[in-house]
């Protein structure tokens, strides 16, 4: 079973999931997918992000595309990579932005996102797994209905989260949350082709998340 290491809090939402007939064909097609070719991440990471941040931590859901597709560098984390890989471009301004928002010249060296997940940050990829070298190559599996399914569980059920929107994939994927329960932060997409253009820097998302956690009586992040 893929996802026998979930922390325990996720189960409601996986016991209902794990009855629907569309979540039997994706797990079958991914076991398939698994064993016939070489995909990312390794098979025990596909839920690590639903392993490190637990449903009654949860204070911020960031939105991915689809895992890194280069040797050894996806965890099962959006945007992370595995201890010892080089730092992803989008990554690095992710950091960068960071840095700008807080003033701060601290540049981080490693690029496991591990310890934003252990702080109630759920960093969620709309596919959970892919092809080695290849980009999206898992879109025709229905992570997508899980991952919908998923938003809209944590917008129903939970209550001010903090969703980071970056770029018009993870915004429509973000069209269903409700704006009047949870703060939704939007902004271009931290890749270069988009950071180069002026639709990234200076969006402060960041302090913007932590300023509303204050608000609301939670621990801020620290990012």
């Amino acid at each position: 079973m893929l996802y026998k290491n979930i922390d325990f809090s996720w189960k409601p939402f996986f016991d209902a999931e794990t009855q629907k007939e569309y979540f039997v064909k994706l797990m079958q097609d991914v076991e398939n997918e698994y064993a016939n070719s070489v995909c990312f991440p390794p098979k025990e990471l596909i839920f690590h992000a639903f392993e490190k941040c637990k449903l009654e931590d949860l204070k911020v859901v960031i939105i991915g595309q689809d895992p890194y597709h280069g040797d050894g560098e996806a965890n099962g984390l959006c945007f992370s990579v595995n201890d010892g890989v080089k730092i992803p471009p989008s990554l690095k301004n992710i950091f960068a932005e960071i840095n700008s928002d807080f003033d701060s010249i601290f540049l981080p060296t490693n690029g496991n996102l591990d310890r934003w997940a252990e702080q109630g940050i759920l960093l969620l990829n709309a596919g959970l797994s892919v092809r080695k070298d290849e980009a999206n190559s898992h879109k025709h599996l229905k992570w997508n209905v899980f991952t919908d399914n998923l938003i809209n569980f944590i917008s129903e059920n939970c209550e001010n989260v903090v969703f980071m929107l970056w770029g018009s994939f993870a915004q429509k994927k973000g069209l269903k949350i409700n704006r009047e329960k949870h703060l939704v932060l939007e902004s271009g997409h931290p890749s270069p082709l988009s950071a180069n253009r002026g639709f990234w820097f200076g969006n402060k998302h960041f302090s913007q998340a932590n300023d509303y956690l204050k608000i609301i009586g939670k621990t801020q992040i620290d990012w």
